[in-house]
């Protein structure tokens, strides 16, 4: 499944679109150097897969832009050891980047046709770390639970309280927050006394949708 003609665009992107704005996590340019980001898009819209903005996926959906992801992984801190939740499934592409890093993926989809079409691909393309499942994120995946760390993929008004809960003390979550169409990336860490925030970009993401259970 592997196309040469979009090796020199991968370096290219990892070059100029991820070092070059200060990404400099080793494991992370790694990743994003061997994940064909291609076959996580479109074939009509294949020949952008490297370029610097994000690309529909269908189902009003989209593949977030390659130095977002670049930053929202390298936060994580991940040193292969780590599972991992990730909430907005998507095409599976971030799952991929984190199932070069982490021990045990477990990402989760709402829309039902999007999650099996990623299952398969990162099933072909060798992913056996990585756990898939059709549902609703806000609930997490708590039978899984705790997480050494959890990536949010689309915007929550707020924080849902059930990925917190889910999130082992030293873990670190990294989610788009807000209900507008910018949103604050925020970094959390969670300590025994509570759970520390920093802001660290404004962004664009879809919203989060599903609810959290009363």
């Amino acid at each position: 499944m592997r196309d040469s003609r979009f090796d020199s665009l991968r370096q290219d992107m990892v070059e100029f679109q991820i070092m070059r704005r200060g990404v400099d996590d080793r494991g992370v340019l790694r990743a994003m150097e061997e994940v064909p980001r291609h076959l996580f898009v479109p074939e009509t819209v294949r020949d952008e897969a490297y370029v610097d903005h994000p690309l529909l996926i269908g189902h009003g959906q989209t593949i977030s832009q390659p130095y977002i992801v670049a930053l929202m992984t390298s936060l994580l801190e991940l040193d292969g050891s780590q599972k991992v939740l990730e909430i907005g499934t998507g095409s599976g592409y971030q799952a991929a980047i984190l199932g070069e890093l982490a021990a045990e993926v477990y990402t989760i989809e709402i829309r039902e046709e999007l999650a099996r079409v990623a299952e398969v691909l990162l099933a072909d393309l060798g992913y056996d770390n990585i756990h898939v499942r059709a549902g609703n994120g806000y609930n997490g995946w708590p039978e899984e639970a705790p997480f050494d760390a959890i990536i949010v993929t689309a915007s929550p008004p707020e924080i849902p309280a059930a990925l917190v809960a889910q999130l082992k003390v030293g873990g670190r979550m990294v989610v788009p927050v807000g209900a507008g169409a910018v949103q604050d990336l925020e970094l959390l860490t969670k300590t025994a006394s509570g759970v520390l925030s920093q802001d660290i970009v404004p962004v664009r993401f879809v919203p989060m949708i599903g609810g959290e259970d009363d």
